[in-house]
């Protein structure tokens, strides 16, 4: 593994739910999902390039979470023994990971979302063999990219997005694809768990566009629809 999973590694495996979100609590009732937190090695950019991790953006046409850029990852199922089993199912169905491309390292702390009612567990987890990999229902994912880490902590790439409800959180910016939401607020506590964080304008601060929005602007700047484009 390349030497700059340390000290990220150590760290997220002793990381406690305060470090990732203001509602630490698991109340009953919240369904049990997973994410797969996907890093990989620079994508063709081979060993020295540095981390990035895997995310997909949601369908402009869903009816929840439209136009959301997110980690793979849904809610658990009977069969699934574990959260772990729950994320690389969910990354195999959405966007084609090979779970054997996949080493799992570590399970975050279960994260609360009130406003679905979610009890989210990030998996952490080695891309030791990448291979191509897209959009495998375009009605649900309209796109998935490999975002380099030093694209992320540029602080030109960093904000605070301001949603309709009055939420003021974390985002990203990074080509064409707006993170915000529950997957930038686990991004911006690994980055500082990792040591990668750089100083960024805390006082950028953008409302957030609708899922429209959002969906033409990966499009153009992908220069076109976005719906098939394979990353590697």
């Amino acid at each position: 593994m390349p030497d700059w999973w340390e000290p990220l590694l150590t760290r997220a495996r002793q990381s406690r739910p305060e470090d990732f979100t203001r509602w630490p609590g698991q109340p009953d009732g919240a369904r049990p999902s997973a994410v797969l937190v996907l890093l990989g090695n620079g994508g063709d950019g081979g060993d020295s390039a540095g981390p990035d991790v895997l995310l997909l953006e949601r369908a402009a046409t869903m009816r929840t979470h439209a136009g959301q850029v997110a980690f793979p990852g849904g809610v658990s199922e009977p069969d699934d023994p574990d959260p772990a089993a729950t994320a690389l199912r969910e990354a195999n169905e959405e966007v084609g990971v090979q779970p054997d491309s996949v080493t799992v390292l570590a399970q975050l702390p279960p994260l609360w979302i009130p406003v679905s009612d979610f009890l989210v567990t990030p998996v952490l987890a080695w891309w030791h063999a990448p291979h191509p990999v897209h959009p495998l229902d375009p009605a649900e994912v309209s796109r998935v990219a490999r975002l380099p880490v030093p694209d992320l902590v540029d602080p030109a790439n960093r904000m605070l997005v301001r949603h309709p409800s009055g939420y003021v959180g974390p985002a990203f910016q990074v080509a064409g694809m707006l993170v915000w939401g529950f997957t930038a607020g686990v991004l911006a506590t690994l980055l500082e768990l990792a040591g990668w964080a750089r100083p960024w304008p805390r006082d950028r601060v953008a409302d957030l566009p609708s899922a429209s929005e959002r969906s033409s602007e990966a499009s153009d700047a992908v220069g076109g629809s976005a719906s098939a484009w394979p990353v590697r």
